[in-house]
């Protein structure tokens, strides 16, 4: 195998060794999972499949404070109908009583300052002084970006005692918005891998079975926002990074049009920030407060970020929208997992979308190679740190592998990557001339074993990489369009599943314009909790 805005039962090798366990979902679940996914806005569970995985009773000491979206949480704090202090010590209370089990935040600062910064967000309201919709938020950043004067290691050993000395844009407008970061989010090394875990902090588990993987790189992020321990999350995409921990821990994650969210440098790369939440709406508010040209970034969307601070109600009567599944079977598939993300079709219907199988005029093994030759390209930014032999022994096998792939990329290699880019988007935007919106899978497979580092086959398809399961992802990556992920359900195990809504280019409101309107016919979030939310 290759190494690698206001009001508003088996663990298999440490690399590789998918578990087969339990792997093929029953039939009946995955109707269940489909009635569930076309009931409009149900008040009583459908099906035995609800029944099982729960929704109704929630713990007694569970905080009515944590359960609201970010929104309404916003809108009570500027009210002063709940104060900052209350809501920092109530978020404290439950992270102290769920992070254990899933491990999606770390570097939580001391709770005496975190307090004390509350207190002051409550004195600046009685002031007058509202700094924004985020006025008093606990926010986690996600630990590959800089937050000042708290640890920041990007998942690596050689980072383990770095604090930060700076913000990062994204960060500081977050700040000015009035949120008190409170720590970080989990992370792999150096965001590699859709698999959280890393030797500084070790994995990170959805909390719809803890004993498997939250995905990544965001993982950390989708977990603690699924188990209610903040209210809105920051992540970044690369390879899905925002989408597939949204779509294994049952939330929605935003990846925006490349230069949405401004980013230094004149080169397109694959990586953006974004934002995540438990509603499309709360999303697009962070959107807003993340976004906005700034004069560091020369590649940056100049519109007004207030646009995604409005509502995003739309008529979806006439809309057409593709949908690519696993390719004509160029994608290895766990079972179920088609099932499951087509079931989300008669929500879609229901909105007044026409939903139709169709692919771009490309083949999919020329964007799979474009994707490895590009992404190598990229990891050369750790080219100095593997030419010390120190610090090469401290990294993670698959990013030694993607540097080594690099260091033999000609300069005619990389031209004729740019031009291979150049063809593929030139094929989505002849589909985009016919489609209002594409669908894909947000994965290939069900979270899995978070000791098992990736899986090495799909259904006894071999990974001849270790991001090759994640290939579904990796298309709209290289066109830069905005891409959202919202639930579909779960399956008979009670693991869930998501699918990427695939916008045209810069079309970030119409995602999630869609996405918000699919959250309204399903309400997958809100009416399906983690069991540790849960009464037993």
């Amino acid at each position: 195998m290759t190494h690698p805005h206001e009001d508003p039962a088996d663990v298999a090798t440490s690399r590789g060794g998918f578990s087969r366990r339990s792997i093929v979902a029953t039939a009946a679940a995955l109707t269940g999972a489909a009635a569930l996914g076309r009931a409009a806005g149900a008040a009583t569970p459908q099906t035995g499949l609800e029944t099982m995985i729960g929704a109704v009773e929630r713990p007694a000491e569970l905080s009515e404070l944590v359960m609201h979206d970010a929104r309404t949480l916003s809108a009570l704090i500027k009210r002063r109908k709940v104060s900052c202090v209350e809501v920092m010590e109530t978020y404290l209370d439950h992270i102290e009583r769920h992070n254990p089990s899933v491990n999606a935040i770390v570097a939580l600062r001391d709770r005496t300052a975190l307090l004390a910064e509350a207190r002051e967000r409550d004195l600046q309201l009685r002031r007058g002084e509202y700094l924004g919709w985020m006025h008093g938020f606990p926010h986690a950043v996600k630990d590959l970006s800089a937050a000042k004067g708290i640890r920041f290691t990007s998942g690596s050993p050689i980072f383990k005692d770095r604090i930060a000395d700076t913000d990062d844009l994204f960060v500081q407008r977050i700040k000015a918005a009035g949120a008190i970061v409170i720590g970080k989010t989990n992370t792999p090394e150096f965001g590699l891998g859709s698999q959280t875990y890393n030797p500084v902090y070790g994995a990170t588990a959805t909390p719809y079975d803890t004993s498997r993987t939250a995905g990544g790189s965001s993982g950390g992020a989708a977990s603690a926002l699924a188990l209610r321990m903040v209210p809105v999350a920051d992540g970044s995409d690369y390879m899905g990074s925002l989408r597939n921990p949204a779509a294994f821990c049952n939330v929605v994650g935003f990846r925006p049009s490349w230069g949405r969210v401004p980013a230094p440098g004149f080169v397109a790369q694959g990586a953006v920030a974004g934002p995540m939440g438990r509603t499309a709406a709360d999303v697009a508010m962070l959107l807003s407060t993340m976004a906005g040209p700034d004069r560091s970034a020369p590649l940056a969307i100049d519109e007004d970020p207030a646009v995604f601070t409005r509502s995003l109600k739309r008529d979806f009567r006439g809309t057409r929208i593709a949908y690519v599944g696993d390719w004509d079977g160029h994608l290895a598939t766990e079972p179920g997992v088609l099932d499951l993300v087509e079931s989300s079709f008669g929500a879609f219907a229901d909105l007044g979308c026409t939903v139709e199988r169709a692919l771009p005029d490309h083949d999919p093994a020329k964007i799979w190679k474009l994707f490895l030759q590009w992404r190598w390209w990229s990891m050369l930014g750790y080219a100095a740190m593997y030419d010390d032999p120190d610090k090469r022994e401290l990294m993670k096998p698959e990013l030694i592998w993607e540097i080594e792939n690099g260091l033999e990329l000609s300069a005619r290699d990389v031209t004729e990557a740019t031009e291979a880019r150049t063809a593929w988007y030139r094929a989505v935007t002849a589909m985009f001339s016919t489609y209002d919106y594409i669908l894909a899978p947000t994965a290939q497979v069900f979270p899995f074993d978070k000791f098992v580092h990736w899986p090495d086959a799909i259904d006894g398809r071999p990974m001849d990489t270790y991001h090759r399961w994640m290939e579904t992802v990796a298309p709209w990556t290289m066109t830069g369009h905005p891409v959202a992920n919202v639930p579909v359900g779960f399956d008979s195990r009670g693991l869930p599943m998501g699918v990427q809504i695939i916008g045209p280019d810069n079309g970030d409101l119409a995602v999630l314009q869609l996405a918000h309107a699919y959250e309204k016919q399903t309400g997958w979030v809100d009416r399906v909790l983690p069991p540790g939310l849960r009464e037993d």
